[in-house]
């Protein structure tokens, strides 16, 4: 591995403790524990909330070092704790000028609002804002006629709410254009000032500034002011001048869009929530049966010739394994010991030797892993392009896992046909009622079950390689089997590893609700998995990161089969429970 990728892999990791840093923190301060950061995007149940002004949005590189980091989840939580939605949605102006300055002088009014005994949260704060205030002077935001007069606005609102003065790098930028605006919202300064713990109080006067900063914007547009239809497109220009100034509302509602992700407008609608047109023609099967044992052993040959020339090192990979996953239990007591606890059948010894230390007893503990770890493979059409890196990589993991004395699983998911099958045919033949939910026949997959080891079980294993297994995923409900099969095991703690390469796909279940139905079910089941906490679902994306869907994922370029590097920081990721080497 070269210096230049451990450095990449190094300053991944301390990106992710620095969002779990400041996702406990955002937690912490607004009492929300559906709180968590995802992508370097604060998310609510794996859904990104809005950032409401320009100094909340990711800084260019190098500017986001952990206190910028902090910052910013100071400043969305302060937001989240002070500010009522539901009234803020009810003041807020209707032109996208007014409302992208309306929504800035909200998020300024709220990070006033320091927590007694946290002079950090207010350093956080300025120091957040002043990096952000150094960034747009240097990528020239400022240097246009609308750009400067905003952030000028920015600056002045800014000292005036927190008292701080305006940044000193660009206070002689905005001098000019300071004293020409300062007669004119002067008034409005002063009364948000002055209403500033009363958000309707202020929200009138935030309203009044934003005014009169878009009147000055649309007179200096010239004729543009005098037709109305060319307001959006007025306010469009100004936002591509200042292109880092916000997020609106309206993309809390629009879905994940980290990963291609979106909601379902059917399954909102529907008062019975996700729905199963018929599940007469659903199999759980085992998939080594589907395979002729000649061909089977073919394939297992093949998946040993490459595990060979990776030379990988199964004993390392269990001990990891079982040092991350195992638990602590009393195995009774180790005597003649130096130091512990007194041992009084040896207090004899202490008179007839003096000398004598062995005289103690300590508690002996040894490592026994009463965890699970299931292994579930979306075995849609795409995979098989992957399918020999996957092969891999679960095969090995299994045999560690066994080494480790960790229970484990390999599973996978299907349909039955393409594009419906017979339960599109019944549909059919019913009249194809409107919105049947999904339509099509689905196929578990078990390639190793909990109670086969990983040596008798490893060539069904290699059915992996069987390419007509592949056909299409509907995710959620194969997530839901998984789970329901890990809890039916007594452990200490269970883990679910998804492995996927992109988001469900049924093709008639799609095209008779909508483009987004399975993939909003998946997203309900992860929420409702993780919500319940007695399984942890974790995401494994081959080449496509799968943070929307999973709180804790991680995603893998296997242009190249895996090697001893690769698995060995899959098991400390799977050990850590998603929580260590986000890619």
């Amino acid at each position: 591995m070269t210096r230049g990728s451990i450095s990449e892999r190094e300053a991944a990791q301390r990106a992710a403790r620095g969002e779990a840093l400041c996702a406990a923190t955002v937690r912490a301060l607004t009492g929300d524990a559906a709180l968590h950061y995802s992508g370097a995007r604060l998310c609510r149940n794996m859904r990104p909330l809005p950032l409401h002004a320009p100094h909340l949005q990711t800084l260019p590189p190098p500017a986001d070092p952990l206190m910028t980091m902090r910052g910013a989840a100071d400043g969305a939580a302060l937001r989240l704790r002070h500010s009522d939605a539901a009234l803020h949605r009810t003041l807020q102006p209707d032109a996208s000028l007014e409302r992208l300055l309306f929504e800035l002088l909200e998020q300024l009014r709220c990070e006033t609002f320091i927590p007694p005994g946290m002079p950090g949260i207010e350093a956080n704060l300025r120091d957040r804002f002043e990096t952000w205030s150094r960034a747009m002077h240097a990528t020239g935001v400022a240097e246009s006629h609308v750009g400067l007069l905003l952030y000028t606005v920015a600056q002045m609102s800014w000292s005036r709410l927190t008292g701080h003065p305006v940044v000193e790098d660009t206070e002689g930028l905005i001098e000019a254009t300071r004293m020409a605006i300062a007669p004119r919202i002067g008034g409005a300064l002063a009364g948000m000032r002055r209403t500033r713990t009363d958000q309707a109080a202020f929200a009138a006067f935030a309203r009044e500034l934003a005014a009169d900063i878009a009147a000055l914007i649309r007179a200096a547009g010239g004729d543009a002011q005098e037709d109305n239809a060319k307001d959006d497109e007025d306010a469009g220009g100004v936002r591509n001048a200042f292109s880092l100034f916000l997020d609106f509302d309206e993309q809390e509602d629009d879905g994940i869009t980290l990963a291609h992700s979106g909601d379902s407008r059917v399954l909102k609608a529907s008062g019975q929530g996700y729905r199963v047109f018929t599940n007469r023609y659903d199999r759980e099967l085992y998939a080594g049966t589907l395979v002729r044992r000649a061909l089977l052993t073919e394939f297992r040959e093949r998946l040993d010739e490459r595990i060979v020339a990776q030379a990988i090192n199964v004993a390392r990979l269990a001990r990891a394994l079982k040092a991350a996953l195992a638990v602590p239990q009393r195995d009774g007591w180790s005597f003649g010991e130096e130091q512990g606890r007194i041992d009084g059948r040896r207090l004899a010894q202490l008179v007839s030797s003096p000398a004598e230390r062995r005289l103690f007893r300590l508690e002996k503990h040894t490592l026994l892993a009463e965890s699970m770890v299931s292994f579930l493979i979306d075995c849609s059409g795409s995979m098989k392009a992957q399918i020999d890196a996957v092969a891999m990589i679960v095969d090995v993991l299994s045999r560690a896992l066994d080494a480790a004395g960790v229970t484990n699983e390999i599973l996978g998911f299907t349909t039955g046909a393409w594009n419906g099958g017979r339960a599109r045919a019944d549909w059919l033949a019913r009249g194809k009622p409107r919105f049947p939910g999904r339509l099509n026949e689905v196929s578990h997959l078990i390639f190793k079950d909990a109670v086969t080891s990983w040596r008798r079980a490893r060539t069904d294993i290699a059915s992996l390689f069987k390419a007509d297994l592949f056909r299409e995923g509907v995710d959620g409900e194969a997530l839901e089997w998984a789970c329901e099969r890990l809890r039916s095991r007594s452990a200490n703690r269970r883990v679910l590893i998804v492995i996927s390469d992109g988001s469900p796909m049924d093709a008639a279940t799609n095209q008779v609700n909508d483009e987004h139905y399975l993939d909003h079910h998946l997203r309900e089941v992860v929420a409702q998995q993780q919500a319940r906490g007695d399984v942890e679902v974790l995401g494994l994306g081959v080449g496509l990161d799968l943070s929307p869907y999973y709180r804790n994922s991680l995603a893998l370029d296997l242009t190249s089969l895996p090697d001893m590097t690769m698995l060995a920081k899959l098991a400390d990721w799977i050990g850590s429970g998603g929580r260590r080497g986000n890619a």
